[in-house]
């Protein structure tokens, strides 16, 4: 890009063609001088063609796969800051994209995320009582970084050299700031929720393998650790169903998922299961 942008965004991106075009649009639509770098890595599909079609975005083809690589290809060639990462599937609602670079430009706070909505259109019964329980965790609630977008300020980005080959590089860099250097913007991001009791119990392995993954790592990692545990999240569910008594089988089936997940995980590969149900 000829000037120089206000913040610049990365997207890493493997076989997102069916989403890809919802979260580039939301972020054109916006009008903020912001340089997109989209990672494309080990992609299949067209991916890279859609975004190639968008006026300045740069795309970046990546042979190897790997969100990790992905993450550390885009943010070597990104050259602004604030550094918003952004996974291809998440759509920014109105002025959550501006909100995030005033904060992380005219403040100390570190990191950045506006607050999350989760689209539970098309989903059964059951998935819908999970999210209307874990949108009243800790994790939700208290200085959510993650769920597929953040942002990062220059002094932030200096606390680590790369992105660690783990799938969980929310929760790398919620630990690593505590609550005080994070805040929830104005706005909203929007996530779409699995459609399937199937599909859930799948993406939330996948969470929970990362995690296992990541507090296994932690001799090699910063030593920090700011983020809600599963015993505090689990604490809190008397806490919600005493406030919306209406929500105890949500509490029961986000118990059951969430249990079914840590056994899945411990048992099975380091594959990817992403939700395929919403692309």
């Amino acid at each position: 890009m000829d000037s120089v942008s206000s913040a610049s965004i990365v997207i890493p991106a493997y076989n997102e063609g069916k989403v890809i075009g919802r979260c580039l649009d939301a972020l054109v639509s916006t009008g903020i001088d912001a340089e997109i770098v989209v990672a494309v890595n080990g992609s299949t599909d067209n991916t890279a063609e859609i975004a190639r079609s968008y006026d300045n975005v740069r795309v970046i083809d990546i042979a190897m796969p790997g969100k990790a690589n992905a993450l550390n290809e885009g943010d070597r060639v990104a050259q602004a800051f604030p550094r918003i990462f952004l996974d291809a599937d998440i759509v920014l609602g109105p002025g959550a994209l501006a909100a995030m670079v005033e904060t992380l430009t005219t403040s100390h706070t570190r990191v950045a995320a506006p607050q999350v909505r989760f689209n539970s259109a098309g989903a059964s019964w059951a998935v819908k009582q999970y999210y209307e329980v874990y949108e009243r965790t800790p994790y939700v609630t208290q200085g959510l970084v993650g769920l597929g977008v953040y942002g990062l300020s220059r002094s932030a980005r200096s606390r680590f050299r790369e992105f660690p080959a783990l799938q969980a590089d929310d929760l790398f860099i919620q630990r690593l700031f505590a609550p005080a250097e994070r805040i929830t913007t104005a706005g909203w991001f929007e996530v779409q929720t699995p459609r399937t009791l199937k599909d859930l119990v799948r993406v939330r392995t996948r969470v929970a393998r990362g995690n296992a993954v990541l507090a296994a790592s932690s001799h090699t990692l910063p030593a920090a650790d700011y983020s809600p545990t599963t015993t505090s999240t689990f604490r809190s569910l008397g806490d919600i169903v005493r406030h919306a008594p209406h929500l105890a089988p949500g509490a029961a089936i986000y118990t059951s998922v969430v249990t079914a997940a840590r056994l899945r995980a411990r048992r099975s590969s380091t594959a990817w299961h992403r939700d395929e149900s919403t692309r």
